[in-house]
């Protein structure tokens, strides 16, 4: 627990973190659990623990143990570096539901990016040969 700005003690909601580290190095895991805990004191929350799977397939002890934890009362949710640490994009979306349905938020530290980016009002200058520059706007 860190002070906020009113300079008290305030515990944050408890979330609980969720790796999937196949064939990954210590270095990699240590890196990652810097990161869920730098993210956790950036959006003051409190990182009670770490479930770590280190096996592929949807089965999974460490998965279990992190809906068992998510019953406890106080559990606001689950953080993850990204969508792929809860698996495969099938095996994913159905642990991402099975979270909400326990009634837990799934917080990603990185999201996923999207397909096209979204269109600005006004793009920005474009170069259609060398030397010529035109301005494009589009309409709001």
């Amino acid at each position: 627990m860190e002070p906020l700005t009113e300079h008290r003690l305030v515990s944050g909601p408890v979330v609980y973190g969720f790796l999937r580290l196949v064939r990954v190095s210590e270095a990699r895991q240590e890196a990652l659990v810097a990161s869920l805990s730098e993210y956790c004191r950036n959006h003051e929350l409190e990182l009670s623990g770490v479930f770590t799977e280190r096996e592929a397939g949807p089965g999974s002890a460490a998965f279990t143990g992190l809906l068992d934890v998510l019953a406890l009362p106080d559990v606001y949710g689950v953080l993850a570096p990204a969508a792929s640490h809860l698996g495969p994009r099938a095996i994913a979306a159905e642990r991402g539901r099975r979270i909400e349905a326990v009634g837990s938020r799934l917080l990603l530290v990185r999201r996923s990016r999207p397909a096209c980016p979204p269109a600005a009002s006004t793009t920005a200058a474009r170069r259609h040969s060398p030397g010529t520059t035109r301005l494009l706007e589009t309409e709001s």
